[in-house]
């Protein structure tokens, strides 16, 4: 299968390449706003260099695509709308349209829990205790948190407004991630860590604790990730559905049963499993 990635050496895409660029199924073209150097870590691919938000510079990159991975946006709950509008709107829009043009039958999509943020930001820290009684599904009504949660929300419904409305494309999967981390902090202690080496807070501190806490509830690890990923471009009966993207945490407040009937997502790890970073 020939796989288009887009915003490929954020987060999300380098944990496509760690886990599935070797993958013999695929054959993956890559296109970021900007390449890397040999001898960086991801360096040394073949990158198509174009801006989401400019057409004319990402169409070609369609041409002969079974799938798309799109990833690319700007990726900040705090940024105006300024920042999310052309990446995040106008470059959703340019994906869609060119997967239509270049007749791409299957596109997967990086959402957010930002999508429906609204529900932590009223109920936590308590939504981030073993025993919270909140599960949020598929059919939750949408409540974003941000500019950036309202964007990945209208690239959802776009989608559902693609496949419903034209020949191609003819899958859309909108994946709602949560945490998914570098590969130096892929660990449910990775914020907390981070934080403490920025001097935001020490170590066993409460600001440390609740990250912590927090991350054991929403963390995804990459090859969770990239596994569900992969579930998406081996499936061929779903046109349009929500997924959420997380780790099968004991105390996540988000479904898993609605990905593992529909895509066959298999999890492989949870955050309570661990009791400290690693060393």
């Amino acid at each position: 299968m020939n796989v288009l990635l887009t915003g490929t050496y954020g987060r999300c895409g380098t944990a496509i390449i760690d886990h599935l660029h070797d993958r013999h199924e695929y054959e993956f073209t890559y296109l970021n706003r900007s390449d890397r150097p040999d001898g960086h870590p991801y360096g040394g691919f073949d990158t198509v260099v174009a801006d989401v938000s400019n057409y004319e510079a990402i169409r070609p990159a369609f041409e002969g695509q079974e799938a798309v991975v799109h990833l690319a946006a700007y990726p900040y709950v705090d940024g105006t709308w300024e920042d999310v509008f052309e990446p995040n709107v106008l470059g959703m829009l340019n994906a869609l349209e060119a997967a239509r043009e270049a007749e791409v039958e299957t596109v997967v999509f990086g959402s957010t829990n930002h999508v429906v943020g609204m529900y932590e930001r009223e109920n936590s820290p308590g939504i981030y205790r073993r025993d919270t009684d909140i599960v949020l599904d598929h059919t939750v009504p949408v409540r974003p948190d941000s500019f950036y949660g309202t964007t990945k929300s209208f690239g959802e419904n776009l989608g559902r407004y693609y496949v419903e409305n034209y020949d191609y494309p003819k899958r859309f999967y909108a994946l709602r991630i949560c945490s998914v981390r570098s590969n130096a902090y892929d660990h449910p202690y990775g914020d907390a860590e981070s934080g403490v080496e920025d001097g935001e807070y020490e170590r066993g501190s409460p600001e440390y604790e609740e990250q912590v806490a927090r991350m054991k509830a929403m963390w995804q690890s990459r090859r969770d990730f990239a596994h569900q990923v992969d579930c998406c471009l081996e499936d061929e009966n779903v046109e349009f559905d929500v997924f959420y993207g997380v780790s099968d945490n004991y105390r996540r407040w988000f479904d898993l049963e609605h990905a593992r009937s529909k895509i066959g997502y298999r999890p492989q790890d949870d955050g309570e499993e661990w009791n400290a970073p690693p060393e």
